[in-house]
């Protein structure tokens, strides 16, 4: 069962156990510079709205009814990362185009190892882009479908899907029982990390997501087993990126403000982060992945100019975020 409240996709499993749910929201964010540095991890800068694409069926394109799911709106060059919450672990795929965003293998049911073709909650608190390196992300980066910017069109040389496609599948109530019992005298995860910063059918209308600036953030392996994960359960959902300019057209609302650049964010004096693990193992890269080219790479091969405002900047002040320490807790460093 998929929920749609208050901009938030809730992924629920009642069959499974009472407790298995997970809550995947949109971020809105900075797009960093895509100039080759690597960049911490920059605010969320509050979610964007989603609707159901039902509700405008003859506004959009036919696609997106057959796919069903639902829709949010991004202006050409915005960035995104995905937050997910929630204490039931549960193993997400996310692929843009139906590219997996962690192996850069197209979308194939079920879950896998070698390589491993998803993330962990609550252990992975959220995700910016693209793996492409260990310890290495590629910022998504809206770019319109057809323009040859996605990874799905470097990869498949097809601008079918676009938009990003959510696969949840929960742990099995016995494996998660397993767990309570081990971790009985502590919390089973801790509470999401906040990273928000205190502060009739359209033609061209789909975006897809391409790879921009080098961020540095981790894609924890798993630490559980394969048969922990209940693969037989699983909800997915089509999220469809909508070109924020004809969001109104389409809607009749009005869409979020064009973001701040990360030179104005940097300017105000305003907090980027870093997220550090509790001593999880990251994934290694995708080689497919690390092959793409970067908006700005593609831009120059087509003799244009995609990213506005993409002036290296200095990023700071950073925020440590911790993962698994309550606000009481005293973490132990090395003697």
């Amino acid at each position: 069962m998929i929920e749609l409240r208050q901009d938030r996709l809730g992924f629920r499993f009642p069959d499974v156990h009472r407790d298995a749910t997970v809550s995947v929201e949109f971020q809105r964010t900075l797009r960093i510079p895509d100039d080759g540095h690597h960049y911490p991890l920059p605010p969320g800068l509050g979610r964007f709205p989603i609707r159901h694409v039902d509700d405008f069926a003859g506004r959009v394109p036919e696609r997106w009814i057959e796919h069903g799911g639902v829709m949010l709106p991004m202006y050409q060059s915005e960035a995104l990362w995905v937050n997910f919450s929630g204490p039931y672990p549960c193993a997400i795929k996310v692929a843009a185009g139906k590219i997996d965003a962690v192996t850069g293998k197209e979308l194939r049911p079920g879950l896998a190892r070698r390589p491993q073709n998803y993330l962990v909650t609550p252990e992975q608190p959220w995700l910016d882009g693209y793996c492409v390196e260990k310890g290495v992300i590629r910022q998504f980066v809206a770019m319109p479908l057809g323009a040859g910017y996605s990874a799905e069109e470097q990869i498949t040389g097809e601008a079918e899907y676009g938009g990003l496609q959510i696969v949840v599948h929960p742990m099995t109530a016995e494996a998660c029982e397993r767990l309570r019992r081990r971790w009985e005298d502590r919390v089973m995860c801790s509470a999401a990390v906040p990273r928000l910063a205190r502060t009739g059918m359209v033609a061209g209308m789909g975006m897809g997501l391409a790879p921009g600036g080098r961020m540095r953030q981790e894609i924890f392996s798993d630490p559980h087993h394969l048969e922990d994960w209940d693969q037989e359960h699983t909800n997915r959902c089509f999220v469809h990126l909508a070109n924020s300019l004809v969001w109104r057209q389409v809607t009749g609302h009005e869409p979020p403000t064009v973001p701040p650049t990360a030179k104005e964010y940097s300017k105000a004096g305003l907090p980027w982060f870093e997220y550090y693990g509790a001593g999880e193992a990251a994934v290694e890269g995708s080689g497919i992945l690390a092959k793409l080219k970067s908006v700005v790479q593609m831009g120059k091969e087509k003799g244009d100019v995609p990213l506005p405002e993409n002036e290296p900047v200095m990023a700071g002040p950073v925020v440590e975020l911790r993962k698994g320490l309550g606000k009481d807790e005293v973490r132990e460093g090395r003697f």
